[in-house]
């Protein structure tokens, strides 16, 4: 039985576009459930430990950057340490991902949002269609928490793709969930430094962090 793993998260809303919320960004993390990360997850718990977090810490990477819950009461150098774990964890990992973005500006209302990025799903699909049938089984994993990526989900992948298995899951259940959250952060700072819109919390916290 050959299974695929797809995580799903995102970045940004279907809302009106504003400086704050400039991209809607969806990250797809893919796991072949025949590599075993129990290794790698359990490393990375343990080094939670040691920087004094719960083994079963959930990690929200935005937050770390812009100094938010549950992070607000650390300093730069403590939210670097488990950036950088997460990051280190995340490159360890036999996994492939793949991003989708709209620019919000130029969109007019959720329809065209929805049907850009399911334009931009269903050509990835068919790209590696071949790919995705030596897969038995496909398993999608979301958090359900924007009805309009639930629809476009479904409707995509259940229309190009046999046997899909969606599972609605807490973030804090998987760790790959989080790497897709760390890829979401990555992706809007990407944008943002291509576009020259890098909100100062990330100029600063970057300009620590890789120099």
């Amino acid at each position: 039985m050959k299974e695929l793993s797809i995580f799903v998260d995102e970045s940004g809303d279907f809302g009106e576009y504003s400086p704050h919320s400039p991209y809607y960004i969806i990250t797809m993390v893919f796991h072949n459930q025949n590599d075993n990360i129990a290794e790698n997850i359990k490393k990375f718990n343990n080094e939670l430990l040691l920087l004094g977090f719960n083994p079963q810490h959930c990690i929200h990477n935005g937050p770390i950057v812009r100094r938010e819950t549950p992070y607000e009461y650390m300093d730069i150098k403590e939210r670097r340490r488990i950036f950088n774990k997460m990051v280190a964890f995340t490159r360890q990992l036999n996994i492939s991902f793949k991003c989708f973005h709209i620019e919000k500006k130029h969109i007019t209302d959720t329809i065209e949002a929805s049907g850009k990025l399911s334009k931009q799903l269903a050509s990835f699909l068919q790209e590696h269609y071949d790919e995705f049938l030596t897969y038995d089984k496909i398993k999608v994993y979301y958090d359900n928490g924007q009805i309009e990526l639930t629809r476009i989900l479904s409707s995509v992948l259940n229309a190009l793709l046999p046997e899909v298995e969606f599972r609605k899951v807490l973030p804090s259940e998987y760790r790959l969930f989080q790497v897709a959250d760390l890829i979401c952060t990555l992706e809007l700072v990407r944008l943002q430094m291509e576009s020259k819109t890098l909100p100062k919390h990330f100029a600063v916290y970057l300009t620590v962090h890789y120099n």
